[in-house]
Parts: structure tokens; sequence; C-alpha cells
């Protein structure tokens, strides 16, 4: 049986997952500037998907490495928080340079920095959860979460349409066509996601390791090749759950990777008749992506609030099945709008389904695995959102190395080259991952676990 820990107020477990609002800013910002940064240095569209594979594969090889090791960690700090500052440190960096980029490798290689830190910085943060809260309480630790990524790329997105509000010309660029707007909200994340996770450590810091944890630490062999053998036992030992959420995780998140790939571009054809990456319609698309993303931010902030109640009542499975339906129907419905103000509307059944894909999972997951081996199943599970990313980029995108063609070229030569199509295949993803929730019945309102 779990150990009980001390029951905490909703103000104090808001302030555990405040360092969430800074990680997100930061995830914000990728989703909604690194496609464009990528063509204003002169990428094609079609070169995106593997352009932006430094997420997925460091995703792939930190979190199930730092899940495991952070079990095992004991220091003065804790056994998460080292994770949560060295990863602090390096996506401040990171943010801090990238759109100081002077060419696409450039911008390739930051990105792997930053989302090397964003990585380190975000398994141990859904480990420390579970390690912190009673079963009962988790469900409002992880939405919580949920609601902060909600805020955090709420303003990661709006930022750059009100400095454009207040005077800031979306037309001044520097000699490498990066708009100035760009430049200043990515060294405001840069402050943002290195202050509020300090706060966070600060305010609400680990438990310490009760005696019998430490032994089972002290028990376990050390070293890589260690790790790497308890991250191999762990996935052959996976709860049914777990196993089922991955068929989920696969349509799920290659829709998302095909959405935050391609909705600026979509956008910029069907609502600015744009493709030219230089042209102020097409930066006039990039802000109004902007304020969509910032609404559809707010609705998953909102949402995720309201989720918490309604997750106790149906069960977190069956609810994240509605949002995922939900968020389907509005990417179908995307591309068929040639008018600004519309584009809020299927914002809607987008936010919402994003504030459930944050938070609705992981109570699921929380409650189906040993607490002893929280921090590599969340590695694992974060696997689970990589791979169908690393997917995505190899089938749809395609990049020539010279000596050889990378990727599948599915944009390229199955849809036609046209963003409006990957957001159609988006869609049908995300509904196809509603059906595959259902079938874990762990996500239902009463249901007991599965035994294998």
């Amino acid at each position: 049986m779990e150990a009980l820990r001390p029951r905490l107020s909703l103000p104090r477990i808001l302030e555990m997952n405040l360092g969430f609002l800074g990680l997100q800013f930061s995830f914000g910002l990728q989703q909604g500037n690194m496609g464009p940064i990528y063509s204003y240095l002169g990428a094609d569209e079609a070169q995106l998907p593997v352009l932006g594979l430094a997420g997925p594969i460091t995703g792939l090889l930190v979190q199930p490495l730092i899940g495991a090791l952070s079990d095992r960690t004991q220091s003065r700090w804790g056994r998460r928080t080292p994770y949560f500052l060295i990863g602090a440190v390096l996506c401040a960096a990171g943010l801090f340079a990238m759109p100081l980029a002077v060419s696409i490798l450039m911008a390739a290689s930051l990105l792997w920095i930053l989302d090397a830190g964003n990585n380190i910085t975000m398994e141990p943060y859904r480990a420390y959860v579970s390690d912190r809260l009673n079963p009962e309480q988790r469900q409002a630790g992880f939405l919580t979460q949920s609601a902060f990524t909600g805020l955090a790329q709420c303003l990661a997105f709006l930022t750059p349409s009100v400095l454009v509000w207040l005077g800031m010309s979306q037309d001044w660029v520097d000699e490498h066509n990066i708009p100035y707007t760009t430049r200043a909200v990515f060294w405001i994340g840069a402050v943002l996601s290195l202050s509020t996770i300090v706060w966070s450590v600060l305010r609400v810091p680990e438990l310490p390791l009760s005696e019998a944890e430490r032994r089972h630490i002290e028990a376990q062999p050390t070293g890589l090749s260690a790790t790497l053998r308890e991250i191999g036992s762990a996935i052959r030992a996976m709860p049914p759950a777990m196993r089922k959420l991955g068929l989920m995780s696969l349509f799920q998140w290659y829709g998302m990777a095909g959405y935050w790939s391609y909705v600026i571009y979509s956008i910029g054809r069907s609502v600015y008749q744009t493709s030219d990456a230089t042209s102020p319609a097409f930066r006039s698309a990039v802000l109004a992506n902007g304020e969509m993303a910032a609404f559809y931010n707010l609705i998953a902030f909102l949402g995720a609030i309201a989720m918490v109640p309604l997750a106790k009542r149906w069960g977190a499975g069956p609810l994240h099945a509605l949002y995922l339906v939900l968020g389907g129907l509005g990417m179908l419905a995307l591309p068929h709008i040639d008018t600004k103000a519309i584009l809020f509307l299927p914002a809607i059944g987008t936010g919402l389904a994003w504030g459930s894909i944050m938070g609705n999972p992981y109570v699921i997951l929380s409650n189906a695995i040993p607490p002893q081996r929280t921090g590599v199943y969340m590695g694992i599970f974060n696997m689970m959102i990589v791979i169908p990313m690393l997917l995505f980029a190899f089938v749809m995108g395609e990049l020539d190395l010279g000596f050889a063609k990378l990727g599948l070229g599915v944009y390229e030569h199955v849809l036609g080259h046209d963003p409006r199509n990957a957001l159609t295949l988006s869609g049908v993803c995300l509904i196809l991952a509603a059906l595959a929730v259902l079938w874990v019945r762990e996500g239902r309102a009463g249901a007991r676990a599965e035994v294998a």
C-alpha cells in the first residue's frame, strides 16, 4: 500500500504546479513559431516534419531515462527537483538564443537544446504530482497542470499580437526575416520558464523519503546499464491499462503533430490566400493563428477546471473520448473556413480536446502504475507521445540530404503539398483516438482495475 501524504489545499496544489506555466509557455512558443522560423530561414513546407524531429527524438531518449534515474535519485533537494532545475536552465538558454538563429541548421540545433531542457523537466514534474499527492487528490493535481498548460499556451500565442496592438510592427524583421515580435516573446518565455519552476521548488518542496523508500532505492543497482534494464523490465511488466492507452496515444499525437505543423499554413491558404512565408499576408496568418490558439488554450484552461468534477462523475476515459471527438470535428472544419472571425468556432473543440489531453490520460495512468515505478512509467508513457510524432515526421516529411532522401514524403506526394489536407487527416486521427480510449476500462467511473 502507498504511504499517505499530507493533504494539500488547492492554493498549494496550484503553487506546486506553477512551474508548468513556464514549461508550457515554452512549448506554446515552439508550436506557434518553429514552423514559421524555419520558413523565414528558407525551409520548404514538406521539410517541416523532419526539421521538427528534435522534439520527439529527445523525448524518446530523455524522458524514460530521466524517469528511471529520478526514481533512484537521493539528494538534499529530493528525487525530482535536480532535474527540474537542470531542465529549466537548458530551456531558458534555448529560448533566449532561438530568435537569433541565422540559418536552418542553427535553428534546428537550438531546438535540440530547447527540447532537451523541456523533456528533462517534464517527466519528473509529472512524477512529482504522484509523489506529492494522495490518489484522491491526483485528479486535481494533473488537471491543474492541464489548466496551467492552457493558460500558458494562451499567453504564449497571444503575446505577439499584444505587442503589435501596443505599436510594434508585425513587419519589423531582422536580416533573416525573423520578426522582432518573435524575438521579444521568446525572451519573455526564457525568464518565465526559469522563474516559475524555481518558485514551485521553493514553495512546495518534495517530501522527504521514508526509510522504506530509501532502502528500496539503495537496494537498486546503479549505472546506465542498470537504468536501461529497469526501463526494459518496466515495459515488460506494463499494466494492461497503460498498454491500451498506447493505441489512443498513437492516433491522438499523430493528429496533434499534424495540426501543429500545418495549421498556420492552412490558415494562410484559406483565409489569406498565400503560401509565401516572406509575405506580409503570411505574417498576418501567423498572428491570426496565435490569436486563435490563445483562444483555444483559454478554453483548455477553463475546460480543465470544469473537468475535475465531470471526470469524477463520468470517468476520465469517457470524458476524454467526448472531447477528442469535438477536437477532431473542429480540425475537419478548419480548412473550409475563409474568414478570420469564424476560425474561433472550431477552436472551441480544439481547446476542449487539448485541455483533456494534458490531464485525463494521466489520471487513468497514475492510478494504474505501481508508485515505486512512477518515474519510469511516466517516462515510458511519454515515449507513447513521441513515437507517433516520429512516425508523423517520417511518413509526412521529406528532406533531401544530397546522398539520400529522409522521409516518405506523403505531404508532397499524397496530400498534394496542401496543408488543408493535413488538417483533415489530423481530425480523423483524433476521432480514432476517441474510439481507442473507450477500450480502457480504468478510465470509467467506478471501474475496477483490470488484471493482466
